[in-house]
């Protein structure tokens, strides 16, 4: 079922699908900003100047981030000082480098996210195994 929000950003009023939403990026300053789907549009929520927007952006991510088969392959990973909380279901290539990074782009921005395996383990692993998971293929 479709999770529709009401989200009121710069002036304009938005009826988001939060199910469509691929990715979710926490900034040091508490902003969290997540691109509109099929576009690369961000929207940017900023928790002093808008609470109740904020709040269910934050009761959503805790909905998909909890374990559940339904939402196994939602993932944080901590990239560029900043959390991102992402679909990895909603990722279409993964590029794996010869010093075992990992570099994936988030379908719905132009950001690309590179995943280390000594700085970010868990996160390293679970895209590890969605990758062999879903596609047969594993990193040599």
């Amino acid at each position: 079922m479709a999770y529709w929000v009401k989200i009121l950003y710069e002036r304009n009023e938005y009826v988001i699908n939060f199910d469509r939403v691929n990715a979710f990026c926490y900034e040091k300053n508490g902003r969290v900003t997540f691109w509109l789907p099929d576009s690369a549009i961000p929207i940017v929520i900023n928790p002093q100047n808008n609470v109740g927007d904020y709040q269910k952006i934050l009761d959503y991510l805790e909905k998909v981030t909890e374990f559940t088969a339904e939402n196994a392959y939602w993932v944080k990973i901590i990239y560029d000082r900043n959390e991102y909380v992402i679909n990895l279901n909603c990722i279409s290539s993964f590029c794996h480098e010869p010093n075992g990074r990992i570099t994936f782009w988030l379908p719905d921005g132009t950001i690309p996210i590179v995943i280390n395996p000594l700085s970010n383990p868990d996160s390293y692993e679970k895209v590890l195994k969605y990758v062999q998971t879903t596609t047969g293929y594993t990193f040599s």
